[in-house]
């Protein structure tokens, strides 16, 4: 007999929450998405209609059903590890909205009561279940391009509207937070947990000192380079790029694709370039199944696999707390 799908509720009737996340429980058949909770229960009626579910006012009283095994947390960053800490304490297991917390000491904290609890928390960084990124792994180890000299990762997008959260600090917002921790990831990724940060600057806002964009140089163990950019004023672009001794392997629309985009690898040998078209691939519905599936499975407590994401995502704040720290700032009249 197929066991229940995993009972969720939703804290917060966030815009990520509308486009994305939650279409990709709604296709998930071991996802229920039972409630979602707003301060203004108007917007989350509009969730309930269009998703099935009830609609909760106020946050709290979701926390306090029992209807729900897991909450899923979309809130504005600077919430992300109060809301995520009620929900560990309430029995719940956690998806929270990347980054985990505002800072790495706040993250230890939710790792710790999640680990003591025996709960599942993810940080909900949908890119990385996108198979693109495994075959650029497998190309690496391969030899393709020869040892590995430099890495580039960049996540730009054009300004944003003046009223958007990302612009409200006390919210939690800046690029490092929402836009940066890509880059920072895709350097975690292929060049492992040991990153110095070399150096940094951040552009900020006069007024308040929000970082708006910024550039990293990091430097791994083992001599390798991640050059890093990111920021809320650029013409679009989210790519990164595997430079070695033999060829340059670089793929685009990496962060965000949609469902039904077919991810292409560029590799540029002295010869030539070939492009390597891999498969489509939802990696919104295989980030929130991959979920289920380790609450399913009670995969949280001491498995390997969850206790890797969790340094992973402790690990991601401990560098942007060393960007912030050591950062040439630039200060910009907006």
């Amino acid at each position: 007999m197929r066991a229940r799908p995993v009972r969720i509720g939703v804290l917060g009737a966030a815009s990520i929450a509308w486009r994305r996340v939650l279409p990709a429980m709604a296709a998930c058949p071991d996802i229920e998405v039972v409630a979602v909770a707003a301060r203004d229960v108007g917007r989350a009626r509009r969730f309930a209609d269009r998703f099935g579910c009830a609609a909760v006012a106020g946050y709290q009283p979701l926390l306090e059903r029992a209807d729900i095994d897991a909450v899923y947390v979309p809130l504005p960053a600077a919430l992300h590890h109060a809301w995520a800490a009620r929900a560990l304490r309430a029995g719940k297991h956690v998806l929270v909205e990347k980054p985990m917390a505002g800072s790495a000491e706040e993250a230890r904290e939710l790792v710790t009561l999640a680990t003591r609890a025996g709960l599942v928390l993810r940080e909900n960084f949908m890119f990385l279940h996108h198979p693109r990124h495994a075959a650029v792994e497998s190309l690496l180890r391969s030899g393709r391009i020869g040892e590995l000299r430099s890495l580039h990762a960049a996540f730009c997008i054009p300004p944003l509207p003046a009223e958007d959260i990302r612009y409200v600090p006390e919210l939690g917002g800046g690029a490092l937070l929402d836009a940066g921790v890509y880059p920072l990831r895709t350097a975690m990724r292929f060049l492992g947990r040991g990153l110095r940060v070399a150096g940094a600057t951040l552009r900020t806002r006069a007024a308040d000192g929000l970082d708006l964009s910024g550039q990293v140089l990091l430097a791994a163990d083992s001599g390798v380079q991640a050059s890093l950019e990111f920021g809320f004023e650029h013409a679009y672009a989210a790519r990164y790029a595997l430079w070695g001794s033999r060829a340059r392997l670089t793929t685009e629309h990496a962060f965000s694709p949609a469902a039904d985009q077919r991810p292409a690898l560029l590799l540029e040998e002295q010869g030539g370039t070939e492009r390597i078209d891999l498969p489509a691939a939802d990696q919104y519905l295989r980030c929130v199944a991959d979920f289920a599936s380790a609450v399913r499975t009670d995969g949280a407590s001491d498995g390997p696999e969850e206790a890797r994401r969790r340094a992973d995502a402790v690990t991601t704040l401990e560098l942007a707390d060393r960007i912030r720290a050591c950062a040439v700032r630039v200060e910009v009249a907006v």
